[in-house]
C-alpha cells in the first residue's frame, strides 16, 4: 500500500520496542525516514539496526524524554540529520499500578512527567518547526483507558491518556490553520515482550484465555 510517506519525516518516542517499534517498521516500509528515541540505549540500538537491515534511513536518539532538555536534543537533532519533521508519534509511556489511596505524589509526578508532560514539551517544540514547514501531523497514543474504566489500580494510568487525548482535541483547533493535524490514537491491550498484557498472559495463561473469550468476541 503507498501511503504517500516516501521520504516523509517521522519521529517516534519509545520507538525501540511494542507498539513504538511497530509505528517505526510500518513507516520504514513505506519509505518514510524514521527516528526512534528511548531512554535504553541497548535496546534502541537494536531496534535501530533492525530499521536499517529493512532498508530504512533511521535516526536514534538515546534520551530521557522527561528530562527538561530532552524536547530540543530530540528537535534539533532530527533537523540537523533530515532537516524537517513531518509526523511525531507521542508513544511513550509507562505505569505505576497501586490502589488510589497507596499512590504517592511521587507516583503522580512521575507517570505524570512521563506520559503527558513529557510529551507535552516534545509536541511544543515540534509544532513550531511545523509551523514553519506549513505542515505536519501529531499524533498521540493514548489508550482505551483513557476512555473508559479500566479496572483497579490504574487511576494513575488512566487520568494522563484521558488528559492526552482532551489536549490532542484543543491543539487540533488551534494548530489546524497551520496546516498541522493533531489526532490521539487509543488501542487497547497489545501483547509484546516485555510488556504488561505479555506479563499477565505468561503469569496465567488460562485465566487469560477465559478472560479473552469472555471479554473479546472476535
Amino acid at each position: 500500500m503507498d501511503l504517500k510517506l516516501k521520504d516523509k519525516v517521522a519521529l517516534i518516542t519509545g520507538g525501540s520496542r511494542g507498539i513504538g517499534f511497530g509505528i517505526a517498521e510500518a513507516f520504514a516500509a513505506e519509505g518514510t525516514k524514521v527516528v526512534i528515541c528511548a531512554r535504553g540505549a541497548d535496546q534502541l540500538h537494536t531496534a535501530a539496526h533492525k530499521l536499517a537491515d529493512s532498508g530504512a534511513e533511521v535516526l536514534a536518539v538515546n534520551v530521557d524524554i522527561t528530562q527538561p532538555n530532552a524536547a530540543e536534543q530530540i528537535t534539533e537533532s532530527c533537523l540537523k540529520k533530515f532537516g524537517r519533521i513531518d509526523i511525531l508519534v507521542n508513544n511513550a509511556g509507562g505505569n505505576r499500578r497501586n490502589p488510589f489511596i497507596e499512590t504517592t505524589d511521587d507516583d503522580w509526578e512521575t507517570i505524570m512527567d512521563l506520559n503527558f508532560m513529557a510529551h507535552t514539551r516534545i509536541s511544543r517544540a515540534v509544532a513550531k518547526q511545523m509551523k514553519r514547514q506549513g505542515s505536519g501531523s501529531i499524533i498521540f497514543i493514548s489508550s482505551v483507558f483513557g476512555r473508559e474504566a479500566g479496572g483497579p489500580g490504574l487511576s494513575i494510568y488512566n487520568s494522563t491518556k484521558s488528559a492526552i487525548i482532551s489536549l490532542a482535541k484543543i491543539m487540533a483547533v488551534e494548530l489546524s490553520a497551520d496546516g498541522i493535524r493533531v489526532n490521539s490514537v487509543a488501542p487497547g491491550s497489545i501483547q509484546f515482550p516485555g510488556g504488561s498484557w505479555d506479563k499477565r498472559v505468561k503469569s496465567d495463561p488460562e485465566g487469560m484465555k477465559k478472560f479473552v473469550a469472555d471479554n473479546i468476541p472476535l
